[in-house]
């Protein structure tokens, strides 16, 4: 397994409640593919450096994750039909 850098920005305009589901709905996607969370960082709101959808603020999320490549394949292809996702990053790490 390969560890990887996930960054994610969330819509703002999403109270604390839905920010938390949406994360935790794609802890347990990476967990039920037979990946690890290893750790997960909230950054909270930030200034984005372009607007977004009209958008000039997101929640940054950073997760650090262990797993296979079709792990991070199924969790890009998530990200894109998700709409409160504003952008998001996948990067392998280097050993």
């Amino acid at each position: 397994m390969r560890k990887y850098e996930v960054v994610f920005v969330l819509r703002p305009d999403l109270d604390e409640e839905k920010n938390t589901a949406v994360i935790e709905k794609f802890k347990d996607l990476i967990e039920s593919h037979g990946g690890e969370v290893l750790k997960i960082d909230k950054w909270g709101k930030r200034r984005l450096a372009y607007e977004v959808k009209d958008l000039r603020e997101g929640f940054y999320v950073i997760c650090h994750m262990s797993a296979d490549t079709k792990v991070a394949a199924e969790l890009d292809r998530v990200f894109k039909i998700t709409d409160e996702v504003l952008r998001h990053l996948i990067v392998r790490e280097d050993e």
